[in-house]
């Protein structure tokens, strides 16, 4: 007769069975990395092997835990912004996945700031366990007020000197150099940025973009400050041709703001790459199905969104971390 799987009625029957503390099995069920991975996962068997169920509702109520990840786009100065914007559709996806793994929910807010505490509010709501922020738009200055105080809190975005904010993104810098360097290696000679340098991102791809250009004597290169959304950009792309000398080579702070210029380019009845080569920068899925197809900086969403989260349940856990720069990488397809 086969005998009937024992279940354990308590995390004290589960101690018992696995021979460590009450507060090494609860760790470990809520997947705390303090706990040694090997120690984690023979007692989450263990639970399973003994039909355990652990309230979670209960568990979290208990430590004062919620189970949710705040994840905030702050548009402070792209206040027309979507979410369906492809970089954020890209990176909030890998956000999900790597918070499933970790049996979190995300919680997702698009902020529009209308005063400089709109981070602490949501802080103090107590809805999350921990924020990631995408972005610091123009609010970098209320980010850092916050993260001098409130520990679990994760940037996608750039370090930038005098800010203490933890950040994970890819070094933007390196990025406009490498950007630059293709768009002279190929002859061009008339180079012009699109995007807004004023934000902190933006403004570390333009520096490194002069910088490529500074080192090799050439001509100093033209700034289009344009929005980010396609409607807007194109607009200011379209204008800025009419008005200005056409450049040959275009290096765009976004995959979006390329994809309009590409739009722009062939209203005006030129053709990309024989009279105007451009770049991009992210390698959003889009990027590669264009006509012509885009050439880009790629910076690594997938690994950025994971480190994130290690990141984030490292300062849950009470841990110090250091910001994390993603080297870019240079993508060739036939717009450059």
């Amino acid at each position: 007769m086969q005998m009937k799987r024992q279940k354990a009625a308590s995390l004290a029957d589960l101690s018992i069975l696995a021979g460590v503390s009450i507060s090494t099995v609860s760790r470990s069920l809520a997947d705390n990395p303090l706990v040694a991975k090997a120690t984690r996962d023979r007692i989450k068997q263990l639970a399973r092997d003994h039909d355990f169920q652990i309230n979670v509702a209960a568990r979290n109520f208990r430590l004062r835990r919620t189970g949710a990840i705040g994840v905030v786009l702050p548009l402070g100065h792209e206040t027309e912004q979507h979410l369906t914007d492809p970089f954020f559709m890209s990176l909030i996806a890998s956000l999900a996945d790597a918070l499933a793994d970790r049996s979190h929910d995300l919680l997702l807010s698009r902020v529009i700031p209308s005063n400089d505490r709109w981070l602490q509010a949501f802080v103090d709501s107590g809805k999350v366990d921990g924020v990631i922020i995408v972005g610091q738009s123009n609010q970098i200055d209320a980010i850092e007020q916050v993260s001098a105080t409130y520990d679990p809190l994760v940037v996608w975005g750039a370090s930038v000197a005098g800010y203490n904010q933890m950040t994970v993104g890819s070094d933007n810098f390196e990025g406009g150099r490498l950007a630059a360097r293709r768009l002279l290696s190929t002859g061009r000679k008339r180079l012009t940025f699109l995007g807004n340098p004023d934000v902190p991102e933006f403004e570390a791809r333009f520096a490194g973009f002069n910088h490529a250009i500074a080192q090799e004597n050439a001509s100093p290169g033209f700034v289009l400050p344009t929005h980010v959304t396609p409607e807007a950009s194109y607009a200011a792309i379209r204008d800025y041709m009419r008005d200005h000398p056409t450049p040959d080579g275009i290096f765009a702070a976004s995959d979006v703001i390329a994809l309009s210029a590409l739009r722009a380019i062939a209203d005006h009845g030129l053709r990309v790459p024989e009279d105007i080569a451009v770049i991009g920068y992210d390698d959003v899925f889009i990027a590669s199905q264009t006509t012509p197809s885009l050439t880009t900086i790629r910076q690594d969403v997938a690994l950025g969104a994971r480190m994130m989260i290690d990141l984030l349940f490292q300062r849950i856990a009470g841990k110090k971390t250091a910001s994390i720069s993603l080297p870019p990488t240079l993508v060739l397809r036939a717009s450059a």
